[in-house]
């Protein structure tokens, strides 16, 4: 399959991850390459130097391919940049597979997300396509699920599931107020913990586009796409990351290259509560939660920043 798909490349200061991801495009070679870059930060000396050396990486193309670039010569800082550049993304084109610096896919990955983007280009109801697949068992006989999860390395979206994202959370207060994450969370831990998570984001105490791109699919009774099996792996655990800076399990998982041309499509559309209940006690820390009362979950959680406070006036 050729891969007329646009591909969107995020990147900022690891030429080392950069070359990596750089070179499973290069197999795939998408018709069109939109390569989005954030700036140096003023204070970190030599990062300048290793900004240009991850934008210089895309000089390489060696194939038929229209390259467009989106620099920012100052940093934005990842919730503008990649909010900021993804705007500009749907901005050229109307679907997208999108990558980060550090996440590597099997070539498996863009015929599974080209295939998708074509086949519910129309369906509202889909507005995420993941990649990464963090589950312990095979979850279903189809090449892929439904979730309320986005996972985001490695993922591909539309224009007209894009538009939904706020980056000012505008809607929240009220979601709030009416109390309709009841309808989104399954039990009172979740609850409890996207209140919270959201409240954090909203009040920019949490810098993340990509939680702010869960709300947005959330509030539109939006599903994600998950892979039977994992098609990405993330290889930009440790100190030089933005975010994932510990490594943990999910660090370089292996991912499978067989079978995604010809996909098995599941003949409904209903998402996979025992597959999102593992999202959420692995990922979003619901296991360690349970340990205690909801209530108590919940002083946990909101004690959390002030410790951390804490600890920062303490290391002044």
């Amino acid at each position: 399959m050729s891969l007329s798909t646009p591909v969107a490349l995020l990147i900022f200061n690891r030429p080392d991850t950069t070359e990596k991801v750089f070179e499973a495009i290069r197999q795939a070679q998408p018709s069109k390459l939109l390569v989005v870059a954030d700036g140096p930060r003023t204070n970190k000396p030599g990062e300048a130097e290793k900004c240009a050396a991850a934008r210089a990486i895309i000089n390489r193309i060696d194939w038929d391919c229209q390259v467009l670039t989106n620099f920012s010569e100052v940093n934005l800082g990842c919730k503008k940049r990649v909010a900021s550049g993804l705007d500009w993304v749907f901005s050229e084109v109307e679907e997208a597979i999108i990558l980060e610096d550090d996440c590597i896919p099997a070539q498996s990955f863009f015929p599974f997300c080209q295939t998708l983007l074509d086949y519910y280009r129309h369906d509202d109801r889909i507005m995420h396509i993941a990649g990464t697949n963090v589950q312990p068992v095979v979850r279903t006989n189809y090449s892929y699920y439904f979730s309320k999860y986005n996972t985001y390395w490695g993922w591909a979206t539309w224009r007209r599931a894009w538009k939904h994202f706020d980056i000012e959370m505008k809607t929240w207060e009220e979601i709030k107020k009416l109390d309709l994450l009841d309808s989104i969370c399954d039990d009172p831990y979740e609850k409890i913990f996207w209140l919270d998570t959201f409240d954090k984001v909203y009040s920019d105490y949490v810098n993340s586009w990509a939680y702010r791109w869960t709300y947005a699919c959330w509030v539109q009774n939006g599903l994600s796409i998950i892979p039977n099996t994992n098609l990405v792996s993330n290889i930009g655990f440790g100190p030089g990351a933005t975010h994932t800076k510990t490594h943990t399990s999910y660090a370089n998982l292996p991912t499978d290259d067989a079978g995604s041309e010809t996909l098995k499509h599941p003949p409904f559309i209903v998402r996979h509560y025992l597959a999102d209940n593992y999202t959420f006690d692995r990922l979003n820390g619901g296991a360690y939660m349970k340990k205690y009362s909801p209530f108590v979950s919940m002083i946990r959680l909101k004690l959390s920043p002030i410790k951390r406070r804490l600890f920062s006036l303490i290391g002044d």
